[in-house]
């Protein structure tokens, strides 16, 4: 699996309409068949920062991810509305395909 987080730190002008400018983007991606997940979160002490959390099956997905139509101007429509260059996490992860549950914590009955 390729793991990729990515903080976004957006102009104040464009905060609250982010979620809806990347819209078109997030869906096409959500629908790549070799997409595991992408899934935006806002920062609850810091209403300009988004952190987009998504995954890919493998290297092959994660290049047809970047060859997509919708890329390059999924890529414009963000730059137009970033305050810095967002910073990246990029990783590999054998032998994993998605979420997994985690063993420190359950609901209670």
């Amino acid at each position: 699996m390729i793991f990729i987080a990515v903080r976004f730190t957006v102009r104040p002008e464009h905060a609250d309409e982010w979620l809806s400018r990347v819209g078109p983007f997030t869906e096409a991606t959500r629908a790549e068949p070799g997409n595991l997940f992408f899934d935006w979160s806002r920062i609850v002490d810091d209403p300009n920062r988004f952190t987009l959390l998504e995954a890919f099956a493998d290297d092959a997905a994660a290049a047809a991810h970047v060859q997509s139509g919708h890329f390059t101007p999924g890529l414009a429509t963000m730059a137009a509305a970033i305050a810095e260059t967002p910073e990246i996490i990029n990783v590999t992860i054998p032998d994993q395909h998605g979420w997994g549950p985690m063993a420190e914590l359950a609901p209670q009955a």
